[in-house]
């Protein structure tokens, strides 16, 4: 019954293309909407997730501060910290943001030279011992020496000064291959920090000590704060702030789509009441009739599914190799995401159909041949 039920449906939606178009552009639009929008700003919290976690269980910043760039975290509390028991390392890192002409957005990480991100990434020209901490070389990511055009031993503008390149590494993350790092003592001269980092990465000799190292920490530092980084990642406001703008604007955009798609079907039922009519007359029962219109729906949303999410995957590839977006954009499709893109597209193709299919099934067969 159900493959009959379907080429119906589907010869109904061929018989008012127009509309049909209509309908499907709408789910098509929400899912492209839902897709990039929650991806792009998904993957730009993951990619800056594992910038903060580095190879680490905890990390330190300053209290009540809105944005971790302007967190400021005492290198000697730092030095501390690192002597207390359970901590096997804690490394400070230092963000800032220039410009230059012809890059507009350079994000630039002090680190000492034994940091883990640098044991951590591919070296893929200069020598290590050539970055040090107290020299006034950088190291770029692949992607940033890519758009500087730059190689080793080059001098690269980075906002109001130049610096020669001593290296140039390939990190799994998208801004720390997009940036600029520099040792941690030149970087606070150049943001006029001095003795201070961004935050600190804590490294625990036992993962399990993590909320006793939290409170000696807190109780012994009360202007700074130390989290697990999954309590981190589920606090940091401006996480909360881009994970619930990435939900909204594409629940926005499906509820656009469903009303396209019951206006759709609303204007379909209308235009086939004599038709409905028949078949009821012809042994359809409320139920049938109910059943036809939902399958012509759901026909629907499977249509803008299919081209929502080929356009979406377009758009994501073109975006991440734009050369103005240096590397920030992280444009791998969650499976989880889909998932939930294709449910709610399927789910606001039935809620678009559900006054048409109730409309429909109230049709007396008697006064709808009657109907002009």
């Amino acid at each position: 019954m159900v493959m009959p039920f379907l080429r119906l449906a589907a010869l109904n939606l061929r018989r008012h293309f127009v509309r049909t178009l209509i309908g499907a552009a709408g789910i098509t639009f929400g899912v492209i909407a839902m897709l990039c929008v929650v991806t792009i700003l998904q993957g730009a919290v993951r990619m800056f997730e594992r910038i903060l976690s580095s190879d680490s269980e905890m990390i330190l910043f300053e209290k009540n501060v809105s944005d971790l760039f302007f967190s400021n975290v005492p290198l000697a509390s730092i030095e501390e910290i690192g002597k207390l028991a359970g901590i096997a390392r804690v490394e400070p890192a230092l963000f800032g943001i220039v410009s230059s002409e012809e890059n507009p957005v350079i994000t630039c990480f002090g680190i000492r030279d034994d940091s883990s991100r640098l044991e951590k990434a591919e070296w893929i020209a200069g020598k290590a011992e050539d970055f040090s901490n107290d020299g006034d070389k950088i190291l770029l990511g692949t992607r940033s020496a890519e758009f500087m055009k730059a190689k080793v031993g080059d001098l690269v503008p980075v906002g109001h000064q130049s610096f020669e390149v001593a290296g140039v590494i390939e990190t799994e993350n998208g801004f720390e291959d997009g940036g600029v790092f520099m040792p941690l003592s030149l970087c606070q001269k150049y943001f006029h920090k001095a003795g201070v980092a961004s935050v600190a990465t804590i490294k625990l000799t036992e993962k399990d000590d993590a909320d006793g190292v939290k409170k000696e920490i807190e109780e012994a530092f009360p202007n700074l704060v130390a989290l697990k980084n999954e309590e981190f990642s589920q606090s940091y406001s401006q996480f909360r702030i881009l994970r619930t703008t990435s939900w909204l604007v594409g629940g926005i955009a499906f509820m656009l789509g469903g009303l396209s798609v019951a206006n759709t079907m609303t204007l379909s039922v209308f235009g086939r009441i004599k038709e409905i009519a028949i078949l009821r007359v012809n042994g359809f029962s409320r139920g049938q009739v109910a059943r036809l219109i939902f399958g012509e729906s759901v026909l629907v949303a499977f249509a803008g599914v299919v081209v929502g999410t080929v356009i979406s995957i377009a758009g994501l590839h073109f975006l991440r190799s734009l050369p103005t977006l240096q590397g920030y954009v992280d444009t791998r499709l969650d499976p989880s995401i889909l998932t939930a893109v294709v449910g709610l597209s399927f789910l606001t193709g039935l809620i678009g159909a559900l006054y048409p299919a109730l409309y429909a099934m109230k049709i007396k067969p008697a006064n709808a041949l009657r109907f002009e």
